[in-house]
């Protein structure tokens, strides 16, 4: 059996170790690709060993200089989303699940939940609504019907799945408009507000979907015609403080992040972060992906922060034909590779689905959003959202650490690379150039040579250190 196991992992391209030797070194890597085309989408390729030469474009990898921790990948069950989903014929909808949540076979393993408390501008059906529209009569029924029943399917299938909640608007009676399209939250009600938040986190965890995160307001600073409200960074301070002391009084270990807005202003997050550095409770910033740079995001991690990247939508192309590939290169490149090397520990796009229409939804969208997949009826359509995640989750564990490793800039081959809880490295490669283009992965003096074609992403996996 033992002469059986070294023959394998030497098949696999891994050194055997025999029992007691400690664990097995690399001779060579696993790889995975999808083309630009999609005629390789999350592909098993040929593997590939550490005796080549480094290469004029290098990845140079150093396992001794660690960064942040990988929390997690996912989307957001809306209730379009769950919607579509719950519509699918029983068989349909447990390979896509299965699909989403496992990592075996096609799964992509996703692991983290972003999920809207009340109305978004993606419900299924109108009204919108928050679960107390009415003083003193709360309750998450609406959430019940779709949404809840497929969280705990997909905790069901990938146990290790975290959720962070976000709010986009507080109950209308709360706030200086009296609606759930924009106004502001009365200082009068920031109790009223903490305890709704409470409620909403205590009746998540009854019905079997316990809130791990909780951002206060979705896009604090941009108020419009669907549910959504202004809150300052001073006024998110002032009520975060409130919300930790009934958080605590409730007994409930869920963890606070700030600001869940565009990477334009790191300045808002800063200075609620500044205010709040009492509470061990808020950890660090939730950043989406509409305005500035993903390296805005470096800002909060050097002030010893997390940072957790929270929504992206993905849209068609204005040449539908290229919108696979757009996607691929343009979400790879920001949301994968320059966020997580600027501190980011989640990758979390918006609607898990959507159909043909970018819908169901009510808001400024159009017909151009796109979801991880697209269900049409009984049909559904992995779109290039799904395998930019599975490029990570299905490789990177819970708890790997980002580890060093050289890059070119946007629009070059740009790499982000993790060290496993087990010791194996994960590097996801994007060739953004025009052209093929051979690299080599080098880590302790061997390298490993590749050819990537333009516009391709690959995950390579190796399970430690290479050694001759």
């Amino acid at each position: 059996m033992a002469v059986s196991a070294a023959l394998v992992m030497a098949a696999a391209g891994y050194a055997y170790a025999a029992p007691g030797h400690g664990r097995a070194a690399a001779t060579g890597a696993q790889v995975w690709i999808t083309t630009a085309d999609g005629t390789k989408k999350l592909s098993r390729a040929a593997d590939v060993s550490f005796d080549g030469s480094r290469q004029q474009i290098d990845i140079s990898v150093d396992s001794r200089v660690k960064s942040q921790e990988f929390t997690g990948a996912g989307a957001s069950f809306t209730e379009a989303s769950a919607h579509l989903i719950a519509g699918l014929p029983q068989g349909q909808r447990t390979t896509l699940m299965n699909d989403l949540f496992s990592r075996n076979g096609a799964g992509i393993g996703l692991n983290y939940l972003r999920q809207p408390l009340g109305g978004t501008d993606f419900v299924a059906r109108l009204p919108y609504y928050t679960y107390e529209d009415t003083k003193g009569s709360f309750s998450i029924g609406r959430d019940t019907a779709e949404i809840l029943p497929l969280l705990k399917q997909a905790k069901g299938i990938n146990s290790g799945i975290r959720v962070m909640g976000t709010p986009w608007s507080a109950p209308a009676w709360m706030k200086d408009s009296g609606k759930l399209a924009g106004g502001k939250l009365t200082r009068e009600h920031y109790g009223d507000y903490a305890d709704y938040l409470v409620k909403a986190v205590k009746a998540y965890g009854a019905a079997g979907v316990p809130v791990d995160d909780l951002t206060v307001q979705n896009e604090p600073l941009f108020q419009t015609t669907y549910p959504s409200m202004g809150m300052s960074a001073e006024e998110q301070g002032d009520f975060l403080r409130v919300l930790d002391g009934r958080l605590t009084a409730a007994g409930l270990p869920t963890q606070l992040f700030a600001y869940d807005h565009n990477w334009d202003r790191p300045d808002f997050p800063l200075t609620v972060l500044d205010r709040t550095k009492d509470l061990a409770r808020v950890q660090g910033a939730a950043f989406h992906c509409y305005g500035g740079s993903p390296e805005a995001q470096q800002q909060v991690r050097d002030a010893g922060k997390r940072v957790f990247f929270t929504e992206c939508s993905g849209t068609d192309s204005d040449d539908p034909s290229r919108t696979f590939a757009d996607s691929l290169k343009w979400q790879t490149e920001n949301l994968v590779i320059r966020s997580m090397r600027a501190g980011a520990e989640t990758v979390v796009l918006w609607n898990m689905a959507l159909d043909k229409n970018g819908g169901p939804h009510f808001g400024n969208c159009g017909s151009r959003c796109n979801g991880v997949v697209e269900v049409n009826g009984s049909s559904v359509t992995r779109n290039a959202e799904f395998y930019t995640l599975g490029h990570v989750a299905k490789f990177v564990d819970r708890g790997a650490h980002r580890i060093a490793s050289t890059s070119q800039g946007p629009g070059g081959v740009q790499n982000v690379t993790f060290e496993n809880p087990d010791g194996s490295r994960v590097s996801v490669v994007l060739n953004a150039t025009g052209s093929a283009q051979t690299f080599s992965v080098t880590e302790s003096g061997r390298s490993l040579r590749y050819q990537l074609p333009a516009g391709a992403v690959a995950t390579f996996k190796w399970p430690g250190a290479p050694t001759g």
